[in-house]
C-alpha cells in the first residue's frame, strides 16, 4: 500500500484509505464465507436477551475471556519485589515473554525475567539440564543477589522437582552452594496470578525462615515491635506502596514491606540502566520472622502465606483491597493497634478532606448502577467504596473468586440499602459479564483494559480500574489505598461520569440543554 514519505500516515488514517477498505471488503466476501448481514444482526440481538443469558450461564466446559492470568505471572510479580532478585521461570521462552510483556505494557517499564528455555526434548526427558545451564547463565550474566524459581505448565505436567533440580544444579556449580534460590511450584493450569503470587511469596519466606531447603538451621523467632506488610498482587504497586510507606512513616511505625515493587517498576531516565532497583533486602526478608504482626492488604492473595506466617508465632490481619473512608479507617486503626501508636492529626485531616470531596460529588454518583469485575479483593474493595458513595454495584464478577468470596460479597451487600438487588458472580468470565450488562443494564462498568470491548459491544461506559491497564498511561503511579488513594478513585469515577454526560449532551439544539460548563 502506498505511503508518502513527506507525510507518513499513522494507522488511524492509513487503514481507512480506499486501498485498505476495498482489500478488506474483498477478503471478507471471497474468503471468509460470511453469513448474511440480516442473520448476523438477528443473532447479535438475540445474544442480548434473558434467554441467551440463561444459556450462557449454563455452560460448564468452556471459558470465554476469563478476567485472570496464570500463576507464574503472579510469581514473577512477587519475586521482583526483593533486592536484586531475578525471576527464573522453569518452562518455555514463550511463556516468559508473555509475563515480561504483560508487566512492561502495564507499568511502562522493562521487566527482567529469564527462562530455562524448555523445548520438546525437555518435555520428554525432563528439564534438569535446562535448570543446570539456566541457573549458571543467569547467575554469571545478570549478577543477581537471589534467583527466585517458579514453573509453567510444561514443567508441572512432567513432574519436575524444583527442590531436587536446584540442589543438583548447585552440586554442578551452576551457582554457589550458599546462593539463595527460593522456589515455588506454580502450575498455570490451576488457580490464577493471585495463587502464583501467594505460592511464590510463601516460598521466599519459607526459604529464609525454615532453613533454606534444609541446608542451614531454621531461624528462631525473637519477637520485636516491627510490622510486616504484604501488598498482594497489585497493579497500583508503585503508587500504593509509596502511599503506605508515607502513612507508616507519619504514624512512626517500624515496618518491613515484604515484596516492594515500587522502585523496580518506576526507574528514572538518567542515563543509567537499572536491572534491579529497590526491593526488600534479603536481610530484611529473613529478619521479618521476628516481627510482631503481619498485615495483608489482600486476603485472597495470601491464603497460604498468612497461615505460614501465623505458624511462626505472629498475629496476622487481612483486608480486602481497602478503598475509601471506612476501609481506610479500619486499616489505619488496625495499624495503630498493632504498633501501639497514636493516629496523627494530619491523617485525620486527610480523612476529612476525602469525606468533604465525597459530599461535594455525591449527587453525581448516588443511585448510579455499576457492573464491576476484577480480582476478588479488588472487586470487594471497589464494591464497598461504590456503596459508600451511594452507588449500586448490581453485578460484581470475579473469575478467580470462589464461593467463600461470593458469601463475603453478599454479606457486604446485605449491610447497606445500596446493596439491595446486587449479586456476586464467582468463577465467571467476561462473556458472562456481557450478558449481565445487557440484562441488568448498569450505568457504568468498572474493570481493566479488556472491558473496552464490553464498552464497544454494549454501549456502557468503562471506568478503568484494575490490572492490566494497557490503553491508558501511568495510572499505576497513583495510589488507590489510603485517603489520598480514595480521592484518586473518586476522581477517576467522576471524570468518566462527566465525560459520558458531555458525550450524550453535545448536539446543538437537540441535547445541549444539559451541556453544562459547571457540573
Amino acid at each position: 500500500m502506498p505511503q508518502d514519505a513527506n507525510q507518513v500516515k499513522d494507522h488511524f488514517e492509513l487503514f481507512r484509505g480506499a486501498e485498505y477498505t476495498d482489500m478488506l471488503a474483498r477478503k471478507k466476501a471471497e474468503f471468509e464465507n460470511p453469513h448474511p448481514v440480516e442473520e448476523v444482526e438477528r443473532v447479535r440481538e438475540w445474544a442480548k436477551t434473558e434467554e441467551y443469558k440463561e444459556l450462557n450461564f449454563s455452560r460448564e466446559a468452556l471459558t470465554v475471556n476469563p478476567a485472570k492470568a496464570c500463576q507464574p505471572l503472579g510469581a514473577v510479580f512477587a519475586a521482583v519485589g526483593f533486592e536484586s532478585t531475578l525471576p527464573f521461570v522453569h518452562g518455555s521462552q514463550g511463556c516468559v515473554a508473555y509475563y515480561r510483556s504483560h508487566f512492561s505494557r502495564h507499568f511502562k517499564e522493562p521487566t527482567s525475567c529469564v527462562s530455562s528455555s524448555m523445548t520438546e526434548d525437555a518435555a520428554v526427558f525432563g528439564g534438569l539440564n535446562n535448570m543446570i545451564d539456566g541457573l549458571a547463565n543467569a547467575y554469571s550474566m545478570y549478577k543477581p543477589k537471589m534467583i527466585a524459581v517458579s514453573t509453567t505448565c510444561m514443567a508441572e505436567v512432567i513432574g519436575d522437582d524444583l527442590n531436587a533440580f536446584i540442589k543438583t544444579a548447585k552440586e554442578k556449580d551452576s551457582v554457589p552452594a550458599e546462593f539463595d534460590v527460593p522456589f515455588a511450584h506454580t502450575p498455570a493450569f490451576v488457580g490464577s496470578h493471585i495463587t502464583g503470587y501467594d505460592n511464590a511469596m510463601k516460598g521466599i519466606l519459607e526459604h529464609f525462615w525454615d532453613g533454606k531447603a534444609k541446608t542451614v538451621e531454621p531461624l528462631k523467632r525473637v519477637p520485636d515491635g516491627k510490622i510486616n506488610f504484604l501488598n498482594g498482587f497489585d497493579g497500583y504497586a508503585v503508587g500504593n506502596l509509596r502511599e503506605v510507606k508515607r502513612i507508616f512513616d507519619m504514624m512512626k511505625v517500624e515496618y518491613t514491606i515484604l515484596g516492594d515493587q515500587s522502585d523496580v517498576w518506576d526507574t528514572p531516565t538518567d542515563g543509567e540502566f537499572r536491572m534491579y532497583d529497590g526491593g526488600t533486602t534479603l536481610e530484611d526478608a529473613a529478619n521479618a520472622i521476628h516481627a510482631k504482626a503481619t498485615i495483608s492488604m489482600q486476603e485472597y492473595c495470601t491464603e497460604k502465606t498468612l497461615p505460614f506466617i501465623a505458624q511462626h508465632g505472629q498475629e496476622t490481619v487481612a483486608f480486602n483491597h481497602p478503598i475509601g473512608v471506612e476501609a481506610t479507617d479500619s486499616f489505619i486503626m488496625e495499624v495503630a493497634r498493632l504498633a501501639g501508636v497514636e493516629i496523627p492529626d494530619e491523617l485525620a485531616k486527610e480523612r476529612g478532606r476525602l469525606v468533604d470531596a465525597i459530599a461535594d460529588s455525591n449527587a453525581h454518583i448516588h443511585g448510579k448502577k455499576f457492573a464491576i469485575y476484577g480480582d476478588p479483593d479488588l472487586a470487594y474493595g471497589l464494591a464497598k467504596f461504590v456503596m459508600e458513595l451511594g452507588g449500586e454495584p448490581i453485578a460484581v464478577l470475579s473469575t478467580n473468586g470462589g464461593k467463600g468470596w461470593a458469601k463475603k460479597m453478599q454479606a457486604l451487600f446485605d449491610s447497606s440499602p445500596f446493596g439491595a438487588g446486587c449479586k456476586a458472580y464467582p468463577g465467571k468470565d467476561l462473556w458472562h459479564m456481557r450478558s449481565l450488562i445487557f440484562t441488568e443494564k448498569p450505568d457504568f462498568i468498572i474493570g481493566n483494559t479488556y472491558g473496552k470491548y464490553l464498552e464497544r459491544d454494549t454501549g456502557v461506559p468503562l471506568i478503568r480500574i484494575g490490572f492490566p491497564i494497557f490503553d491508558r498511561h501511568h495510572k499505576h503511579r497513583y495510589p488507590v489505598w489510603g485517603y489520598q488513594g480514595g480521592l484518586n478513585v473518586l476522581v477517576t469515577i467522576l471524570d468518566r461520569i462527566f465525560e459520558h454526560m458531555d458525550a450524550t449532551t453535545n448536539i446543538p439544539s437537540k441535547t445541549d440543554y444539559s451541556y453544562d460548563i459547571i457540573r
